[in-house]
């Protein structure tokens, strides 16, 4: 009887993510001190968030690098279209960065800076197809476009006006696995080393990688792929993939990938999107190992207020700008739809599981209120008009109104986010529940709960994750008040 091939050790991935929420598809260079990391960000504008952090582990929003309307086109961007996987680098004293808008194109942008809190330049256009592209260059200058379009191709590149120098060819097309995508390439020494994901960013996600002794190959894959994976294991992280690796000022090396946590009995289902995670590297016979994790001792607790005049930098609206539809006036924040048949939302990332969202708004002159999401047709909305608030749910085509009350005067709405109250065994037991709750004269209210399945990945669908917000359906809402609070997590125990 054959043997069934086993494959090689794998290390013990981390628990708990650097970049909490709906943070997929991590780039990161070091310049200096000091690392950087960009993100997808969907149809979500601003576009491509901009972290900055001394140890791969704390990060802080700095900027984006899609941040007016003049460099991204949104208006036909629908739930998981806009923008997806970057590469961040740095080369020549300048930070150059490359992504692909799904719904402005086909091609690329390419978009650069003298410091990544911005200003970025506006794009240069790539005339060429496909997804996910990467920038490496080599020492005489030369700059390599490489990128996912059915296989891995790569073409040279003039980064200053985006023409291809070079026709496309394939250089590989992974190790068998669907959807080879993702792809860095580095220079280590004397070999060219080829990173790419393979699987699919769901259950068969990976991270395998192959070396050539030049940038165009031909390339060997590793004898011990894929170098990362979570598929098969009892790891409270999964779908692992899409890497990209850094190398620190002492030497030695790591990465960042993208991860998700599924909660709730089988099959699981994970609500916050693909998150950041990170780990350390080592290098054994020429070749990359994905080691020891990189995490912080707990997700730390966040309370964040929508303030006056500006917007929080993480806030974002939906296939619009946030400008287009809130502005500020009369010590007051306004919201109007996106078009006269679009709700329009503006909020941002839910990136703690124990969460809560209160706001206060007047409805006197419009439909709107306050809304958890994973898009427009996956969502949970306290929903104002006049004085009435109902509690409606959106899944899929089906719109159901769970409650109804009079808003008192001064009152707020309250989404919040807690465990499932289902016994451990039961088959209803889901990732969370979504608590609806007016707070008025009297003291909080509990209007409605509703399972977490329902805004989560494995029942929407695409890329993102959720979001917690302001949304306006029609007339003009006023916003007097919102909070974000997300309650602190520590590792689950092993």
């Amino acid at each position: 009887m054959p043997e069934l091939l086993a494959e090689p050790d794998r290390p013990s991935l981390p628990t708990l993510p650097v970049l909490a929420g709906f943070h997929p598809d991590p780039s990161v260079v070091r310049v200096g001190d000091l690392y950087y990391l960009a993100c997808s960000s969907f149809e979500y504008a601003p576009g491509v968030p901009i972290f900055r952090s001394p140890d791969l582990v704390a990060w802080e929003l700095v900027g984006h690098a899609f941040d007016r309307p003049s460099q991204l086109a949104l208006a036909q961007a629908g739930p998981s279209g806009g923008i997806y996987a970057p590469t961040l680098r740095h080369h020549d004293g300048r930070f150059w960065l490359v992504t692909t808008n799904v719904n402005d194109g086909p091609g690329h942008l390419l978009v650069s800076a003298t410091e990544p809190a911005g200003p970025w330049s506006d794009p240069v256009r790539i005339d060429a197809g496909g997804i996910d592209p990467d920038l490496a260059w080599d020492d005489d200058g030369t700059c390599y476009l490489t990128w996912s379009d059915g296989g891995i191709v790569q073409a040279e590149l003039d980064p200053t006006t985006g023409e291809l120098l070079s026709a496309p060819r394939t250089v590989w097309q992974g190790t068998g696995g669907q959807h080879p995508e993702g792809p860095h390439l580095y220079r280590v020494g004397s070999w060219w080393y080829l990173l790419i994901a393979e699987g699919g960013t769901g259950h068969g996600h990976a991270v395998t990688v192959a070396r050539g002794s030049s940038p165009s190959g031909p390339f060997e894959p590793c004898p011990d792929n894929p170098v990362l994976t979570a598929r098969g294991t009892r790891s409270p992280v999964q779908n692992t993939g899409h890497a990209d690796l850094v190398q620190r000022p002492d030497g030695s090396w790591a990465a960042v990938f993208l991860g998700v946590r599924p909660d709730g009995r089988f099959p699981g289902w994970h609500v916050l999107g693909r998150e950041t995670f990170a780990a350390e590297v080592s290098w054994a016979d020429g070749w990359p190992r994905v080691d020891r994790a990189l995490q912080p001792d707990a997700t730390p607790a966040v309370e964040s207020t929508l303030g006056d005049v500006r917007l929080p930098r993480d806030w974002v609206a939906a296939s619009v700008f946030p400008g287009d539809v809130l502005t500020w006036s009369d010590g007051a924040w306004r919201l109007v739809p996106r078009t006269p048949e679009d709700r329009s939302f503006v909020g941002r990332r839910q990136e703690h599981r124990v969460s809560g969202a209160r706001a206060r708004v007047d409805a006197s002159e419009g439909v709107g209120g306050l809304e958890l999401r994973v898009d427009p047709d996956h969502a949970v909305t306290l929903e104002v008009t006049g004085d009435v608030v109902r509690v409606v749910v959106r899944i899929g085509p089906a719109v159901s109104v769970l409650a109804e009350a009079v808003v008192p005067a001064g009152a707020e709405l309250e989404l919040r986010t807690q465990a499932s109250t289902e016994h451990e065994y039961s088959h209803r037991r889901g990732p969370d529940e979504v608590v609806a709750v007016l707070h008025g004269p009297e003291g909080p209210r509990e209007l409605a709960r509703v399972d977490g399945r329902y805004l989560s990945t494995e029942v929407a669908g695409g890329f993102t994750g959720r979001m917690v917000g302001l949304v306006c359906a029609s007339g003009r809402v006023t916003v007097e008040a919102f909070a974000y609070t997300g309650s602190a997590e520590a590792p689950p125990r092993p």
